[in-house]
């Protein structure tokens, strides 16, 4: 993508069903922030008639877990847009703890548009590369 992402940014609290059995947030809980954070982050910046055209769906997640989560910990999810290519883009998501600003979880997740009507791949446009863009 060109330069200057949009950086989005959301807020949650740790909740007692985001835990595991060890007693903090289950690894399967931070999969489901990474594509939840990337769609809201398309809902919030795609027009009606965007929405209506094309759809984004997920072809590869990759995620590093740095540190844990615990209950009633506040955290930070921060997600942008790299690279694009013809079809697909990469989606960077970086959760933290937000009191102390460290990094628990790193995700790096390829997300490619269809046709909402076809579901065939089509290609990423100018206009949809600028979306994501500050």
């Amino acid at each position: 993508m060109e330069l200057n992402p949009e950086i989005y940014e959301k807020q949650l609290v740790v909740k007692k069903e985001h835990l595991d059995k060890q007693e903090h947030v289950n690894n399967v809980q931070y999969v489901q922030w990474v594509q939840d954070v990337a769609e809201e982050h398309w809902e919030a910046r795609a027009t009606e008639e965007q929405k209506a055209k094309v759809i984004w769906v997920v072809v590869k997640h990759e995620i590093s877990y740095k540190k844990e989560a615990f209950l009633d910990d506040q955290i930070s999810l921060q997600t942008y847009v790299g690279k694009v290519t013809h079809v697909t883009s990469i989606r960077h998501v970086i959760i933290k703890n937000a009191d102390t600003g460290k990094v628990l979880t790193e995700a790096k997740t390829t997300w490619c548009l269809l046709d909402a009507e076809t579901k065939k791949p089509v290609k990423i446009s100018q206009e949809l590369k600028s979306v994501f863009l500050q």
